[in-house]
């Protein structure tokens, strides 16, 4: 999906109430049922939902002109927005009690919109009250019958994809995961997903950490609701997918210390059996990433010794994509770096899922 830039219309927020009628105003909660929200959330006495993972969504549908997302957030997040499956804007969430147009002076009709958080935990932590429209919410609509969770670190959070060149520094601006692998292979499919993922994290160490094991890992950051608070805890209730997909491994190895297969295939194995604790025997594939084959043999020797028949892995081999035209900021994949690690993984997931692969592009 290209970007498209749009002006950002932002409004001092009135009062936030169950229903407000005045000037033909609807106001509907955030955790309505006419709101489909995906990723991981916690529910707020007064039926806002807030959120900090990369990736979290929403979508609803209504017949009229003119919508509205009230909101706050702790930082400044950005948002990508699709009217009828089309990109429409790029938003700004900044402040308290702010309300942002999503779509105005819409043709007659029903529309569909769909909000996706596109910066990741650490730029903000985002509480939506509810949508604002000139009619009601219709009922919302159905869920895609398929769900990949993704869990990883920056390639999967979409960090830089939208840089201009490699030596190009990074800003939250030019983070977009909606163009990296994770959403490219959850599209090509037609499925729903959830991103798990943060910055710099690897499996036992993070990047550029003095020590072999980091104190806090995505082994840790796995199990929370929200990326950047330890609790209220992650149960798995709000959704079961089909299939996860981990791809860590490349943090643990910067800046000079490698850690022992020991200690990395045992922080593998605890965020293993942490998944089979929630979900049982959902498949898993573990993927390695391009710029370490050691993370290949350390995952072979963990699938061998583990015995689950549900437990696959692969490689993203060195050389996939090239360090300029495939790169963005700080040199990570910009959008056509990305689809040549989706094209890498999708036919695995093709196999173990038994989906077929369809006639269409990956994008």
């Amino acid at each position: 999906m290209k970007k498209t830039t749009i002006a950002l219309l932002v409004l001092l927020c009135a009062a936030t109430t169950a229903c407000d009628r005045t000037g033909g105003t609807h106001f509907t909660p955030a955790a309505s049922p006419e709101i489909r929200f995906t990723g991981r959330a916690v529910t707020g006495e007064d039926g806002s939902l807030t959120f900090d993972w990369s990736g979290s969504h929403f979508t609803f549908r209504f017949e009229g002109r003119r919508c509205a997302m009230r909101l706050s957030d702790t930082g400044c997040d950005y948002y990508n927005v699709f009217v009828d499956g089309r990109q429409t804007a790029v938003v700004t969430a900044t402040g308290a009690d702010t309300t942002i147009v999503l779509a105005d002076s819409l043709p007659k009709g029903i529309h569909t919109l769909l909000v996706q958080k596109r910066t990741e935990g650490e730029q903000g932590r985002t509480t939506l009250y509810g949508i604002e429209s000139d009619t009601p919410l219709l009922a919302a609509p159905e869920a895609p019958a398929r769900h990949i969770e993704f869990i990883g670190d920056s390639h999967t959070c979409g960090y830089g994809t939208e840089g201009l060149s490699a030596e190009e520094q990074f800003t939250p601006q030019t983070e977009n995961c909606d163009l990296a692998w994770g959403c490219i292979v959850a599209r090509y499919f037609g499925a729903e997903y959830t991103l798990i993922a943060h910055s710099g994290q690897g499996i036992v160490r993070n990047w550029g950490d003095e020590k072999e094991v980091s104190d806090c890992t995505m082994r840790e950051r796995m199990r929370r609701t929200l990326d950047m608070e330890e609790s209220p805890a992650w149960d798995g209730s709000a959704y079961r997918p089909d299939i996860v997909v981990i791809k860590l491994g490349s943090n643990d190895f910067s800046t000079g210390i490698a850690p022992a297969e020991k200690p990395f295939n045992d922080s593998y194995a605890r965020a293993i059996d942490y998944l089979r604790s929630i979900w049982g025997q959902v498949p898993i594939l573990c993927v390695a990433p391009s710029d370490n084959t050691v993370v290949l043999r350390y995952l072979e020797q963990l699938i061998a010794e583990r015995q689950d028949a549900n437990l696959h892995f692969t490689a993203i081999l060195p050389g996939v994509t090239n360090w300029d035209s495939d790169m963005g900021a700080n040199y990570h994949p910009n959008h056509h770096g990305h689809r040549k690690l989706a094209m890498s993984v999708i036919p695995y997931i093709a196999t173990i899922t038994g989906w077929e692969l369809p006639d269409t592009s990956v994008e």
